[in-house]
C-alpha cells in the first residue's frame, strides 16, 4: 500500500506537503470522481471485506469502487499518512420510506480538524447527497455546495444532516414519477455523535448489510459515480446521469432502462469498472432516492 499507487488511481497531482483545507478539498474531489460509491460485490458473488489492505486492493489496484465502510475507511488512511488528524464517526443514515432514521449504525465518517475547526469528510454516500467539498462541523450553517445546500444541525450532542436540492427537470416523461426520484425539496440524510469510532465498530453492520433481506443493498445494485457537472448512477437496469444547475436552479436528469447485455459495457464506459465475475442486476421498488 503506497500513496503515489492511490494518487495514480485517483489523478490526483496536486501539494503533498500542506495540510490545509484547500489541499484536502482537491484530494477528496479527486476520490468522489474517481471511485464509484458501488455495492456490486455483493451482486456478483464477492463478499466485502473491512481489512484495509483487501480494500486498498479493490479500490486501487483493481479499479472497483466501494462503499462507506470501503471508501472512508481509504481516504482515512490517506489523509492520516499525509499529517492529517482525521479520526472516524459512525452515523445513523435517514430511511424516507419509514420517516426515520435507522436503529443500527452503518455509516463510517472521517471527521479532519484543521487549525482547530473541525470538518466532515464523507466519500461513501453517492448520487445526491455526495458532498463535494468538506463539510465544517458548525450547526445551523446553511453550506452551499454544486450538489445544493447542506446544513448540520445539533440538538444534545447530536448532529443532523440534511440537504436542500433544485428543481429537477426530467425529459424523459415516462420517468418523472420514478420511485428513485427525491420528491421532497429538503431532505434529511443521517444522524451522528462525535463520539470516535474505529472500523471494529463495524464488523457486525458490514456482514448484515450485504446479507440482510431487508437490507437496501440486498434489493438494489448500485454504482454511482460523480461527475465534473453532476453524477451518473446505475440501480438495477436504470440509467441516470445528472446536471447540477443547468439552468437556474434546476437539476437535469437523464433516465435510461438499459437491456441485461448493456449492463457490462454501461459499467466500463460511465464508471470505469470490469467485474470479474458475472453480475445480476436488481432493482426492487422503493427503499433509495438518488
Amino acid at each position: 500500500m503506497n500513496l503515489e499507487e492511490y494518487f495514480a488511481r485517483t489523478g490526483y497531482k496536486g501539494s503533498l506537503e500542506k495540510q490545509d483545507l484547500e489541499t484536502l478539498t482537491d484530494i477528496f474531489q479527486h476520490h468522489i470522481r474517481a471511485v464509484p460509491f458501488e455495492n456490486l460485490s455483493i451482486h456478483c458473488g464477492e463478499k466485502i471485506t473491512l481489512e484495509l489492505e483487501q480494500v486498498y486492493n479493490k479500490i486501487v489496484r483493481r479499479k472497483r469502487g466501494g462503499w462507506c465502510m470501503e471508501n472512508n475507511q481509504l481516504l482515512g488512511w490517506v489523509l492520516r499518512r499525509l499529517g492529517y488528524d482525521a479520526s472516524f464517526l459512525g452515523a445513523y443514515v435517514f430511511n424516507p420510506h419509514q420517516n426515520a432514521y435507522a436503529t443500527i449504525m452503518t455509516h463510517l465518517l472521517v471527521k479532519v480538524v484543521i487549525d482547530g475547526k473541525a470538518y466532515i469528510v464523507d466519500g461513501g454516500f453517492g448520487v445526491s447527497y455526495q458532498m463535494w467539498q468538506p463539510m465544517e462541523l458548525v450547526s445551523g450553517k446553511d453550506q452551499p455546495q454544486a450538489p445544493g445546500v447542506f446544513r448540520f444541525t445539533e440538538k444534545n450532542a447530536i448532529w443532523y444532516l440534511e440537504k436542500m436540492r433544485r428543481k429537477q427537470y426530467i425529459p424523459n416523461q415516462n420517468f418523472s414519477n420514478s420511485d428513485l426520484l427525491e420528491k421532497k425539496e429538503c431532505r434529511k440524510v443521517y444522524m451522528f455523535s462525535l463520539e470516535p469510532r474505529t472500523v471494529e465498530d463495524f464488523r457486525f453492520q458490514c456482514t448484515y448489510l450485504q446479507t440482510s433481506p431487508d437490507s437496501l443493498f440486498t434489493k438494489k445494485s448500485i454504482c454511482t459515480l460523480q461527475t465534473t457537472d453532476g453524477f451518473r448512477a446505475l440501480i438495477g437496469w436504470t440509467l441516470t446521469e445528472t446536471t447540477y444547475n443547468y439552468k437556474e436552479n434546476m437539476d437535469l436528469v437523464e433516465f435510461v432502462t438499459l437491456e441485461d447485455e448493456e449492463v457490462e459495457k454501461t459499467l466500463k464506459e460511465k464508471f470505469n469498472i470490469t467485474l470479474d465475475r458475472k453480475l445480476v442486476p436488481i432493482n426492487v421498488k422503493g427503499f433509495y432516492t438518488i
